[in-house]
């Protein structure tokens, strides 16, 4: 068995090594400091508080947390002391050094009812599986590392302790339990509704041995919330559990009974169960403005993984393919059926199911036990081909057509790095200027790696983009440069005294955001007295999304109304040729636009910026930038195109009493507010 995980463990890393071999490590743009650079924004968030105990980086940022908030952090820089390697390596190969470890249990499952081929087949599938790659893949540096893998562990515990006669294997699951959310706290749901079904389990099957109950207390017990500061609070609950251990073996089935009771009842009430399983849902199905006081534009309708999808793309996620998913959930009909602890597994293939409405981010838990179902329905059948050479290669054939469609995707699946090493290049400039106490104003997509390069603070990120991105988005759209200096400075300030540094409702709680945005124009409004510098990046990136930007600050708070319709459509620069440049009108299929305002910018082969800006039409519909080094057409509202964003990155029209152009490249802009 152990050489059957060994290679179930070394074809899961191999998989994912294909990333570096076959892409990234062709690609000298991605590698900084000797290394390739990780794949996911989220990442940094991570590093950045390794950074923080490794080097004592980030001391004055409240948003970077430590060692003991998170596993990943944990693992990252015990690993960064007791190995030779760097912090970018180990952050960019952890991921997949964890995740393959999902093979285990996967394994240990099959060996549990005897079938330890099915369940290193399993692993195989289970470990690459389409979503579960994509999430866990070399240089996706996340806590999703864990997502799957830990709950594995979990299940393979909980169904191992239906079998089985020794207590111990409710103690494992237990501690399991314990230190879940140190390593993954966002699948707590998850796990309280695997504990709930566990417990009818046993009491259905089961409730006539006093091992179930004996063993439900400690489930219970390792599921119960003392909201304690970390780490004390794992560290609590794992001395409870091992004490019940000890203690429970002693103790009549009545009293059993009683304690497992006490320990339910303790759980639901300090877990606030049903409260945290209808918000997680919630979360991810409600979208829109928000209703309570200023309405504010909820984010999550503009984030992918909390969108809708199809069938076919979450059978794809999951499974590889519709006919994948398709064989996946008969053979967990079929695995229940002959093995009916299985169905202790349906909380991780139900909220696989649920990802059509919750979003693509919710298959990564179905994909080892649909892999573990899939090879088990080809497990089943073969045992209805008489000859034994026959039954293996059948089981063989099937195991590798369900492997295919998922390692094609690998060699498709070609992910850049978050940044290049141009971009990072100017956020190291950044770095030796700015303090470790200034902040950076930009869209949160870009918070954590500016964090990590720059040693710097910013006011919303990947975690906190909540009212104040009305905030950022306001001063990208804003046409009035006063009020982008203003409006900038007040913000910092305020984020360092208001309550839980939330600045939307800091600076709005005693005005009328429209009466207050219309002061910050005036060049002698009175601003908090200066603690620190802030600078305003504007990112070549940020053209691709500056749509959904644009939705957050252009709202009118007290209703929730649009003011005006943005528009803001990048084009290849192909496009310059439908528009004539003596009249001034833009083809569009079949109709003409009259442009107000066309520029053209771009740098010289001295690496000078270079632009030009002509009036065509007063009464034009809209206006137009074309960027000749990106070869970019970019067509606009006529207000888009006075706003700072495009005035101060685009054509590098900025007030020199006001900012200061501090890092300045093709792949971004950084300002230094003056006031």
């Amino acid at each position: 068995m152990l050489i059957l995980i060994l290679i179930a463990y070394l074809f899961s890393i191999a998989v994912r090594m294909i990333w570096v071999w076959d892409y990234a490590g062709a690609i000298p743009a991605f590698v900084w400091n000797n290394e390739i650079m990780i794949n996911t924004n989220d990442g940094y968030f991570f590093s950045a508080g390794a950074q923080k105990e490794l080097y004592g980086q980030h001391l004055t940022n409240p948003r970077v947390f430590g060692m003991w908030d998170y596993g990943v952090i944990f693992f990252t820089v015990l690993f960064a002391k007791i190995t030779p390697f760097s912090l970018e390596t180990i952050s960019l190969y952890l991921p997949a050094v964890v995740s393959s470890l999902v093979v285990i249990p996967i394994i240990l499952l099959g060996r549990a009812y005897g079938q330890t081929l099915w369940g290193f087949g399993g692993a195989l599938l289970g470990a690459i599986g389409w979503s579960y790659y994509n999430r866990t893949m070399i240089g996706y540096y996340d806590t999703d590392m864990f997502s799957a893998m830990a709950p594995m562990f979990i299940l393979y515990f909980l169904i191992k302790s239906t079998l089985s006669s020794e207590l111990k294997i409710a103690l494992f699951a237990s501690i399991f339990i314990v230190f879940y959310p140190f390593l993954y706290d966002q699948g707590m749901a998850i796990v309280f509704t695997m504990g709930i079904l566990y417990a009818l389990y046993m009491l259905f099957y089961h409730r006539n041995e006093d091992l179930t109950y004996a063993s439900l207390t400690l489930v219970f017990a390792s599921l119960i919330s003392f909201g304690l500061d970390k780490p004390n609070e794992y560290f609590v609950k794992l001395a409870l559990v091992v004490a019940l251990f000890f203690i429970v073996s002693k103790l009549q089935k009545k009293v059993l009974m009683i304690l497992a009771l006490l320990m339910a009842l303790a759980f639901l009430i300090t877990g606030d169960v049903l409260t945290l399983i209808m918000n997680k849902i919630s979360s991810y199905t409600l979208t829109g403005t928000e209703g309570e006081g200023l309405k504010f534009f909820g984010v999550n309708q503009t984030v992918r993984e909390a969108g809708d999808i199809s069938f076919s793309e979450m059978a794809e996620r999951i499974s590889g393919s519709v006919i994948g998913v398709m064989i996946a959930l008969i053979g967990y009909v079929v695995l229940v059926i002959k093995h009916r602890a299985f169905i202790l597994a349906l909380p991780l293939i139900g909220i696989g199911v649920f990802s059509m409405w919750g979003g693509l981010r919710f298959t990564v838990y179905a994909v080892p036990v649909a892999g573990m179902s899939a090879i088990y329905l080809f497990w089943y059948l073969k045992e209805y081909i008489h000859e034994k050479k026959l039954q293996y290669a059948f089981f063989a054939l099937g195991t590798t057509a369900m492997l295919i469609p998922n390692i094609i995707h690998v060699f498709d699946y070609d992910t850049p790095t978050v940044f290049t090493k141009t971009e990072v290049s100017d956020l190291s400039k950044l770095d030796t200027i700015a303090d470790s106490k200034d902040f950076v104003l930009t869209w949160w997509d870009f918070a954590y790696p500016i964090w990590y390069y720059s040693n710097t603070s910013t006011i919303i990120d990947g975690g906190r983009h909540d009212h104040d991105n009305y905030i950022i988005s306001t001063l990208m759209l804003s046409t009035n440069q006063t009020q982008v200096a203003n409006l900038s400075r007040l913000s910092v300030e305020s984020y360092m005294k208001a309550k839980n540094n939330l600045v939307a409702e800091d600076i709005f709680k005693d005005k009328n955001p429209n009466t207050l945005l219309k002061e910050l124009e005036n060049p002698s409004y009175a601003l908090p007295a200066k603690t620190r510098d802030v600078y305003l990046y504007m990112p070549y990136k940020m053209m691709g999304i500056f749509p959904t930007v644009s939705l957050f600050g252009n709202l009118d708070l007290t209703t929730g109304s649009p003011l005006r319709k943005v528009e803001f459509m990048q084009l290849d620069g192909q496009a310059i040729n439908d528009l004539e440049p003596n009249t001034g009108i833009f083809h569009a299929n079949k109709n003409e636009i009259k442009i107000k305002n066309f520029a053209m910018s771009g740098y010289d082969e001295s690496g000078k910026f270079q632009k030009t800006t002509q009036t065509f039409h007063i009464d034009g519909e809209m206006s137009a930038v074309y960027m000749q080094s990106y070869d970019s057409f970019v067509l606009m509202d006529n207000e888009t195109f006075d706003s700072a964003f495009v005035q101060m990155f685009m054509l590098e029209n900025y007030d020199h009493n006001l900012f200061e152009l501090v890092v300045n490249s093709p792949y971004s802009k950084v300002f230094k507010v003056k006031k």
